[in-house]
């Protein structure tokens, strides 16, 4: 006769795993988060060159914040906030909130210090942790934790995005990290002979797009903005089976394609010609080279590296004047589905993009650079945001600003899926972003 299962024993066993899963998690993030903040100086740590990068302390800051506002407020028991000034400061865009200190002001914020923003991590770690080890409300904070998690990690990628904008502006061109100090000492970079493109076809379907939201402790997790998953209508189309490449698109600049309006948006033909745009972002020429800034140093331009921090408007005229256009969301998540999650990501320590060898199939969908896709950032029919002041985290973005896919290489490789939808305005070059051509059939 069979022993009789103790049910509760069972269930205990489960939710102590889950516990423990979810705490370690937790403390790895947040230790990324410190660890990514290492190579710089206390001065580097104030730095807001434009509004639309934060400092590296506040990003230290706003993502003990979260964690603090949307779970440590609402279940820790006799809830005593750590600076009660700080739900003010820290608060990104959270009207449901309250108001929040000016975004273009962030850079004055000279205190709180440094260090007591360590504290204020310090702190917040252990209160979490100690949250999650009572399990009294698990099933409750794990989401929100989970969310925190993922939150966290988009903004250890923006930490470090922007970081590079602002070392940029000094004209010593500080390195974040030089080569020596990489994952191996060296960046994997496997540059190769000029390689024509190779197209990869897909024929006419109907596809299943987007995903049911899971939580990250029972399930895949997922934005709201994933979801639902539904079916749409995919025509016949070929894309190009890897990014378009510095050498590629230098063609395109010598080819006169900043000085010809007929490949660009009128849109994007008035910001181009106001902000004087003759390159992406981070080129420069000297004594007749071209060189690239990077978070590593700077370096001659590789002809095969693929091209990056370029706006939606420089990928869509290049696309018009390569004779091709812009893959859709749809037709990008169709390519990705089954492929493994796996590239040139934040782990490998490059910290750019890499050339990759030719080869006749669809690669480079994750890591390296976000994708521009020719799709508006819009909901997936059926859209519902998260209930309560977290719904505000992407639906109410969802205006003129387009979608971008896979990742980059300073994304984390646990934080991106076939269904993640990055988005930004069409004039956004600070983010690590390329171009992948697509064609109609």
């Amino acid at each position: 006769m069979l022993d009789k299962v103790d049910l509760s024993s069972l269930q205990d066993k489960v939710l102590n795993d889950d516990m423990r899963s979810l705490i370690e998690r937790f403390k790895t993030v947040r230790e990324v988060t410190e660890a990514l903040c290492e190579p710089l100086e206390v001065e580097d740590l104030n730095l807001q060159a434009v509004a639309e990068t934060s400092p590296a302390k506040w990003h230290l800051a706003h993502t003990s914040w979260f964690f603090e506002t949307f779970i440590l407020k609402s279940f820790e028991e006799n809830f005593v906030p750590f600076n009660p000034q700080f739900e003010y400061l820290f608060n990104s865009y959270y009207n449901a909130i309250g108001e929040q200190f000016l975004r273009p002001n962030r850079h004055l914020l000279s205190r709180p210090t440094v260090s007591e923003i360590y504290d204020y991590r310090k702190n917040v770690t252990e209160r979490i942790v100690t949250l999650i080890e009572k399990q009294s409300q698990l099933n409750k904070i794990a989401p929100l934790v989970t969310l925190g998690i993922n939150h966290e990690q988009q903004h250890q990628e923006l930490l470090l995005t922007d970081i590079k904008y602002n070392l940029y502006q000094n004209p010593l061109l500080p390195v974040y990290l030089p080569l020596s100090e990489t994952l191996d000492g060296k960046q994997s970079v496997k540059s190769s002979p000029k390689n024509s493109i190779n197209w990869v076809s897909f024929d006419e379907s109907l596809v299943e797009i987007g995903k049911e939201l899971g939580d990250g402790v029972n399930g895949e997790f997922g934005f709201d903005n994933e979801s639902p998953k539904h079916q749409c209508f995919v025509a016949a189309f070929e894309i190009s089976e890897r990014l378009i490449t510095n050498g590629e698109y230098l063609e395109f600049i010598e080819a006169g394609g900043y000085d010809e309006p007929k490949y660009w948006l009128s849109d994007g033909w008035a910001k181009k010609t106001d902000a004087a745009w003759q390159a992406p972002l981070y080129w420069y020429q000297k004594d007749g080279y071209w060189y690239q800034y990077s978070l590593t140093g700077n370096c001659k331009l590789d002809p095969n590296e693929p091209v990056s921090h370029i706006s939606y408007y420089e990928a869509d005229a290049f696309a018009t004047w390569a004779g091709a256009r812009l893959p859709t969301e749809q037709e990008w998540e169709l390519v990705a589905k089954g492929q493994p999650v796996s590239g040139n990501l934040l782990a490998s320590k490059n910290y750019r993009p890499t050339p990759t060898a030719e080869q006749k199939m669809v690669k480079q969908l994750y890591g390296d650079l976000w994708e521009w896709t020719s799709s508006s950032y819009s909901p997936y029919p059926g859209y519902s945001p998260l209930a309560g002041a977290v719904g505000e985290y992407n639906g109410k973005f969802m205006a003129n600003q387009y979608v971008l896919r896979g990742g980059s290489c300073v994304t984390s490789d646990d934080h991106i899926r076939a269904t993640y939808r990055n988005f930004f305005y069409p004039e956004a070059r600070w983010q690590f972003s390329g171009l992948r051509l697509a064609r109609s059939l």
